[in-house]
């Protein structure tokens, strides 16, 4: 009891002298008090302000990267008091280290710790916010700077990953200070979930990562951080989703360029400088939305016919008629405007690669060209498992040999017929199978010819398997499987093959009980 009532007698002491003394003098003490605790200290402290200066304007950015930093390691393992935090925006719940608590680390083989330091501002309802890093003295040379050096380029991947993307749209007013709207960008396709030919997913997902991680390469070799894709093929292909697939896997927001709203040049140039960092930005139909390779042909002529008339040509400057040129898109992909910002993806898609004038899709344009198409056997595999939850299936082998006599279709194609029959698996494969033997023998499953009752054999197997069973000669007259009839050898050779299909699904068919 001696003891306690002289350490309250000494609290009191303190009390009083910190009401009489000025507090010049007290803050005095206490700065001379913080150098003798330095001193013999085994440790140094380093504070980090929320704000630069004593405005409390300035953001200091290394305070943003700490929280991050701290909310990446997972500090509810060490601390036992977290301030927990989610957006309307965000499904991810934010760790933030509670005020004047301690939360532990390590670096190098060193034990550091960082302190949340929140002191009430005087007369004001204000708080004041740091961080203050405790780290061994002894090596604090050696540590410090690598160490925060860690600390940014932890926090800045993990604000890549865990913020909401975005997707963009032009709206027309590009030379204004904001020339794109957005929308939460939460399309759910992934490479897992893309139908794919393994080889190209793997050779895809590899270029992708090279680029994400490649920004001291592209700065020794003197080229702009970005990259380019070409994305060809059939209507159904997958390119979008290959796009959203992109875009997930790299965590990057998506611009989606609409040409035909951008009047001029300069708004190409006015729309490229207000996209950000880390973004794809796509123009899908290159060869649909402004008639690019038209402008060359024009140009051409015109230049000729200027040489043979000595004259200027009306409408040979295109910059002059209000419209985008295929001098601004090649600038705007490879020129010197293109390298405004760094980790951009371009990305161009088509249905028909010849349409594009060559200058876009050139080598440090489009980098890589990505053909799409039809089904091949393991990407029909992986739809059937995204739509079924199938792993395999009796009729995979009957399946095979209709892709290989040339039955393939497009995701799209395939997609829809299982979206559609999901909730009977073995109706829902050999619904694909019946239009995969539709198109075998040159029918159209979705586009019929006056729409005629072969219209529906196209949708289920069992009319496909009773028009197959039928003789030819009882056919309608119009219907495709007549008309080629009259193509003679292979015709013949095609039903002799769907025949014996039709058998092999209807043997299986008879072993499962079905």
């Amino acid at each position: 009891m001696e003891i306690l009532s002289q350490i309250w007698s000494f609290l009191g002491l303190l009390t009083v002298l910190q009401n009489v003394l000025p507090t010049q003098l007290l803050s005095v003490l206490h700065s001379c008090y913080e150098s003798i605790q330095d001193f013999f200290s085994p440790y140094s402290y380093f504070e980090i302000p929320e704000f630069n200066g004593y405005c409390g304007v300035d953001v200091n950015d290394l305070y943003r990267h700490v929280n991050l930093y701290l909310n990446s390691i997972n500090s509810s393992s060490t601390c036992p008091r977290l301030t927990l935090s989610r957006s309307k925006s965000s499904k991810s719940i934010s760790y933030t280290l509670a005020p004047n608590h301690t939360v532990n680390d390590t670096f190098r083989g060193h034990h550091l710790s960082w302190t949340h330091q929140v002191d009430n501002v005087q007369d004001s309802v204000e708080e004041k916010r740091s961080f203050t890093l405790k780290l061994p003295k002894r090596q604090r040379l050696e540590l410090l700077t690598p160490y925060l050096e860690h600390i940014t380029a932890r926090a800045e991947e993990f604000e890549r990953v865990s913020r909401e993307r975005r997707l963009f749209t032009n709206n027309g007013h590009g030379s204004y200070e904001s020339g794109w709207s957005s929308v939460p960008f939460r399309h759910p396709s992934t490479f897992e979930t893309l139908a794919l030919e393994p080889e190209l997913k793997t050779q895809l997902m590899d270029d992708l990562t090279a680029f994400s991680e490649g920004k001291e390469f592209y700065h020794k070799i003197g080229r702009a951080w970005k990259r380019g894709y070409l994305l060809y093929g059939p209507p159904g292909s997958g390119k979008s989703s290959l796009i959203a697939a992109m875009a997930n896997f790299l965590c990057y927001d998506v611009y989606d360029l609409e040409l035909s709203k951008v009047s001029d040049n300069s708004e190409l140039r006015a729309l490229l400088i207000q996209t950000t960092n880390r973004s794809i930005i796509v123009i899908e139909d290159i060869d649909c939305s402004i008639n690019l390779t038209g402008d060359r042909m024009t140009k051409t002529r015109n230049n000729h016919s200027m040489h043979k008339k000595n004259r200027h040509v009306i409408g040979d400057n295109a910059e002059n008629n209000g419209r985008v040129t295929l001098s601004g898109l090649l600038n705007f992909t490879d020129g010197l405007w293109s390298c405004c910002g760094e980790e951009k993806v371009i990305v161009f898609t088509t249905n028909h690669k010849d349409n594009v004038d060559p200058a876009l899709v050139r080598c440090g344009r489009m980098d890589m060209h990505v053909s799409l198409g039809t089904c091949g056997m393991h990407a029909f595999k992986v739809l059937v498992k995204n739509y079924l939850g199938l792993d395999s299936h009796a009729l995979f082998d009957v399946v095979e040999s209709c892709i290989r006599s040339g039955g393939t279709l497009t995701p799209a194609h395939i997609g829809e017929i299982l979206l559609r029959n999901r909730r009977d698996a073995d109706v829902a494969v050999k619904s694909v199978l019946a239009a995969m033997q539709v198109k075998i023998i040159g029918a159209d499953m979705d586009a019929t010819e006056g729409g005629h009752e072969y219209d529906d054999m196209a949708r289920t197997p069992e009319s496909i398997g009773r028009r197959l069973m039928e003789s030819p000669d009882n056919w309608p007259e119009g219907s495709p499987e007549k008309k080629k009839k009259k193509d003679g050898s292979t015709w013949e050779k095609n039903v002799k093959f769907l025949v014996r299909l039709r058998s092999l699904t209807k043997s299986d068919s008879g072993r499962r009980g079905v």
